[in-house]
């Protein structure tokens, strides 16, 4: 089992996440869609593991899956089928971490689908409100103490902040909201 091991954000990772977004760009199956870099990587100030995660903007999840499973073990990358069962909108890779990168998770999903808003507007709310990124870095290290060998109940247990913030997001965003 590994272990939930966060760090204090380290400038560096987003120039890594700027690196690996031009490598994966290069490639000519991914060169028309956008890639993004989101999680507690991608707010800088925020505690985080030391993962990045990108996220692939597809124009058709299902047409573009096989395309991308095979282009990317080449690049290193690892598709993981298995979690599909509890993200079906989603096609997951890994990276292990090298000398020069920690390990990178490529989050593939339909552009301006349901998955693709919500992760960007979660990074964008912790970017733009210090508040709340400095209530989820306190809730990441009380979840990382209480659950630090089970990185699922970790990453379930912050589910309830994530929504939270994404309701009051969207009522943000009504009218007279």
């Amino acid at each position: 089992m590994k272990r939930v091991e966060l760090c204090e954000h380290q400038p560096e990772w987003i120039q890594q996440a700027a690196t690996v977004v031009a490598e994966l760009q290069a490639l000519p199956v991914l060169a028309a869609w956008p890639i993004e870099h989101i999680g507690s990587t991608a707010v800088p100030g925020l505690c985080a593991k030391p993962v990045l995660d990108l996220l692939l903007g597809l124009p058709d999840l299902r047409a573009a899956a096989a395309k991308l499973i095979a282009a990317l073990p080449p690049a290193g990358w690892q598709y993981r089928p298995e979690h599909e069962a509890t993200l079906p909108e989603r096609r997951y890779f890994t990276r292990p971490a090298t000398p020069n990168c920690p390990r990178l998770h490529l989050h593939a999903a339909r552009q301006g689908g349901p998955l693709w808003r919500r992760h960007l507007a979660f990074r964008d709310a912790l970017r733009q409100r210090p508040a709340w990124a400095a209530q989820y870095g306190a809730l990441k290290r009380q979840l990382a103490q209480a659950q630090p060998l089970d990185g699922a109940a970790y990453t379930e247990a912050k589910g309830p902040f994530i929504r939270a913030c994404l309701v009051e997001l969207a009522e943000l965003d009504k009218p007279g909201g």
